[in-house]
């Protein structure tokens, strides 16, 4: 089997419903992301951290999947499917895919404030004042904040880097490190965008684009591949 690697972002869970990290004010939801998105902004007001967080979750308990989830989900019966994703709500799994790399971390998952090796499931939506790890510290929202580290972006940039086609689909391409990676695959493979608003990526060699909502183009995309690619 090919290996087909995807990476998606905001715009393809905003059919589903999730509301998008940026606006065109810079606010999320009226907080300023540096209030709640941030190690200072921990630091400064935790409480406030875990109640944007919660409420978070709360609205991801509430939708589904969509069909972009979907599609992708069923391309692993013709393909050796990644998702590589910048979203951190449980969409893809919940449609069916099995292999996603959370370059972002996940929303319903805890992070120990002491050690970051210890990650744990959240049950329910609710992540409060006094939860703590196994050695005692406050647990956090287990999500990459500006300012930190993108762990799991060499894995990504390795999974990149074997791909046989390449897939960018729902993102502006404006958040980095994530928007490099197509930068690190072979030029020879082919490689598509699917995007309501096609970003500018560039020179690349042998990409398609695709101009259309997620679960639209998704779906162009899925009839592409089984007739082309396979």
């Amino acid at each position: 089997m090919k290996k087909l690697v995807v990476l998606t972002g905001a715009g393809i869970s905003a059919e589903s419903g999730i509301q998008t990290f940026r606006d065109s004010n810079g606010l999320w939801e009226g907080h300023d992301v540096m209030e709640v998105a941030t190690p200072e902004g921990w630091k400064k007001n935790p409480e406030l951290v875990l109640e944007f967080y919660n409420q978070r979750r709360r609205q991801a308990s509430t939708v589904k999947p969509n069909a972009a989830h979907y599609h992708l989900a069923e391309l692993e019966k013709h393909f050796d499917v990644t998702i590589v994703t910048q979203n951190i709500d449980p969409l893809h799994e919940m449609a069916g895919s099995k292999k996603v790399v959370h370059l972002h971390g996940e929303l319903f998952k805890s992070q120990s404030s002491l050690d970051p090796s210890l990650v744990y499931d959240i049950e329910g939506w609710e992540l409060k004042k006094g939860d703590k790890c196994e050695k005692g510290s406050q647990l956090r929202p287990f999500v990459v904040w500006f300012g930190e580290p993108v762990l799991k972006m060499e894995e990504a940039i390795e999974i990149a880097a074997e791909a046989d086609i390449f897939a960018i689909i729902g993102t502006s391409l404006v958040v980095y490190p994530a928007a490099s990676l197509i930068g690190y695959t072979k030029p020879e493979i082919s490689k598509y965008i699917v995007d309501i608003k096609v970003p500018h990526v560039g020179f690349v060699e042998n990409l398609t684009a695709i101009e259309s909502t997620a679960s639209q183009g998704t779906g162009k995309l899925k009839e592409i591949l089984i007739n082309n690619e396979l």
